[in-house]
């Protein structure tokens, strides 16, 4: 029998981020919010990057009191316990999921795992580890609404205490990926640049700082805006709070 070895956890900072319900979502909210419908307590949320999954595994995590595993350093003989797996896809060692699957079952304790795919298309040599991956209900994310990006960004400055003209937010959205990490590398940039620069947030600044990540807009083209005036800057009073609903 190999010997069972410590399970990283995820790190505290990992799990703050809460989820913002949208209609791409709908489907992974209604799985989670019914644990006892998961065929053998076993879920697996799925769908592209920026999606949410880490987010809404996280969030399920704290409400149901599973611990957080991630899927890159799991290894040897998991112990059967109520679990989270982010990048399940991506476990280091297929027979360390294939313990922990089977471990959760025996035990009767939840299994929640997320990835880009839906389980029964994850690499799998195992036969019988495939197997439980096709038994695997999955709880599909689709791509985030504007909506749900146009809350996403808010958020981000608002956490910075940024309070950016709603002009501004239009702008950065037209030209920002279409991905969560984008819009938070984005707010991060802005606070930086809005902080050494000692003034707002303009679209002439967003120009200069974002130029690898706005497409299109990087090269200092000219733009209708107007940037002598003071409807795009970006005030020092806080920030009026963003209302992000409750997920379930």
């Amino acid at each position: 029998m190999p010997r069972q070895l410590p399970l990283p956890l995820l790190p505290r900072e990992a799990v703050e981020i809460e989820p913002i319900p949208d209609s791409s979502n709908a489907v992974a909210r209604t799985w989670l919010g019914d644990p006892t419908s998961w065929p053998a307590g076993r879920l697996a949320l799925h769908g592209p990057e920026g999606s949410g999954k880490s987010a809404f595994l996280a969030q399920a995590a704290r409400r149901l009191g599973l611990r957080r595993l991630s899927g890159p350093a799991l290894r040897g003989v998991p112990d059967g316990a109520p679990t989270a797996l982010d990048d399940a896809d991506c476990a280091a060692e297929e027979p360390a999921l294939f313990h922990l699957i089977n471990a959760c079952a025996a035990s009767g304790h939840l299994l929640l795992m997320a990835g880009r795919e839906a389980p029964s298309r994850w690499e799998a040599r195992l036969p019988d580890l495939a197997s439980r991956l096709r038994a695997t209900a999955a709880a599909p994310l689709g791509q985030p609404t504007d909506a749900l990006l146009r809350a996403l960004l808010a958020r981000h400055f608002d956490r910075r205490q940024l309070r950016v003209e709603p002009a501004v937010q239009d702008w950065l959205l037209a030209r920002l990926p279409r991905e969560a990490a984008a819009l938070a590398e984005a707010a991060a940039r802005l606070d930086r640049a809005a902080l050494a620069d000692g003034g707002g947030v303009t679209r002439a600044l967003a120009r200069a700082c974002l130029a690898g990540l706005i497409d299109g807009s990087g090269d200092g083209a000219p733009d209708e805006y107007d940037d002598s005036g003071d409807d795009d800057s970006v005030a020092s009073t806080p920030p009026v709070s963003v209302s992000m609903g409750t997920l379930l």
